[in-house]
């Protein structure tokens, strides 16, 4: 009513809201979206592959009942608790295997990572020749040389130690890799900011580059404690106490070759399963924290004065 009796006053402008869309095309930036002709072949290429799926696996069905596999007598002890208790003692080991080699080659692996950027060139030479000869071995060559090397040297380590040292080796590069990707992509801004604030350069590594850093390759860093989990099941070979070793063990006794490792295979599929859905998770968080951009309420329309005429 104000507005109206003072016609110098513009009525307020409400800001338009705009509706954001509900997912955004992540992978826009890497190629064209589909067109009808490419959702079409890609939905006959997604139900033949179902199909063919399904039907692999309704043949190997068929094949173990023909050959007694699916027998319920075959399956009874996995109906007990002492059986399963029996593989999750082999699972503590498995994870307590990865949690060991996760803490040591992450350490480990963010000295590297500072390595390759460092301003010193023997450092950085030295830090990209075992991040490349670490990446290049194989992981069970490693072994070996713990398992019938060092011993002939006098040297004879635990055997939970033969299997977390030459894991250690191989992920402490692949974390440097991360780690450094993950500073990399950080703005130059970020460092620059904290040396004017006094900083030095090892606290602005510290507290300011290093945890963004860390936050944004949260994601791959639980994809790759997904596969270190996977390597761990070369621990058989040294005769370590894990879920693999177990079920090897189980099945010799009990002479029940395909159940002992389906039983396996299934305790593998959660634990490792709920590492993806995590990782996919934190992926996704900060798409999620990017796309919600304030709206900011538009400024009102200047006073419109008209010219007096005198």
């Amino acid at each position: 009513m104000t507005a109206q009796l003072i016609p110098d006053r513009p009525a307020p402008v409400r800001a338009a809201r705009t509706k954001r869309p509900r997912k955004a095309y992540a992978a826009a930036f890497m190629y064209d979206a589909p067109g009808p002709r490419g959702r079409r072949n890609i939905l006959i290429g997604t139900v033949l592959s179902c199909l063919a799926i399904a039907g692999l696996l309704g043949y190997g069905l068929w094949q173990f009942a023909s050959h007694g596999q699916l027998a319920p007598e075959r399956w009874a002890p996995f109906t007990e608790w002492p059986i399963w208790n029996y593989l999750l003692v082999g699972l503590l080991g498995t994870l307590e295997a990865a949690a060991i080699v996760a803490v040591l080659g992450g350490v480990l692996g963010v000295l590297l990572a500072l390595g390759r950027i460092s301003r010193l060139r023997p450092v950085r030479f030295l830090s990209g020749l075992y991040i490349e000869i670490a990446r290049t071995v194989p992981v069970l060559l490693v072994i070996y040389l713990m398992l019938f090397g060092l011993p002939q040297l006098g040297i004879n380590l635990p055997v939970l130690w033969k299997l977390v040292v030459p894991l250690t080796i191989a992920n402490s590069a692949v974390f440097a890799e991360i780690v450094r990707a993950g500073i990399l992509s950080l703005p130059r801004g970020q460092r620059e900011a904290a040396l004017s604030l006094g900083m030095r350069p090892g606290q602005a590594m510290r507290f300011v580059v290093l945890p963004q850093a860390a936050r944004n390759v949260a994601p791959s860093l639980v994809t790759q404690f997904v596969s270190l989990l996977k390597d761990t099941s070369l621990g058989y070979i040294v005769a370590f106490t894990e879920l693999l070793y177990r079920g090897q063990v189980l099945a010799s006794y009990l002479h029940l070759l395909i159940p002992t490792y389906v039983a396996v295979t299934v305790i593998y599929l959660v634990v490792n399963g709920s590492l993806s859905a995590f990782a996919s998770r934190l992926q996704r968080g900060p798409r999620r924290r990017a796309s919600a951009q304030p709206v900011l309420p538009a400024l009102p329309a200047a006073p419109h004065q008209e010219e007096s005429h005198v």
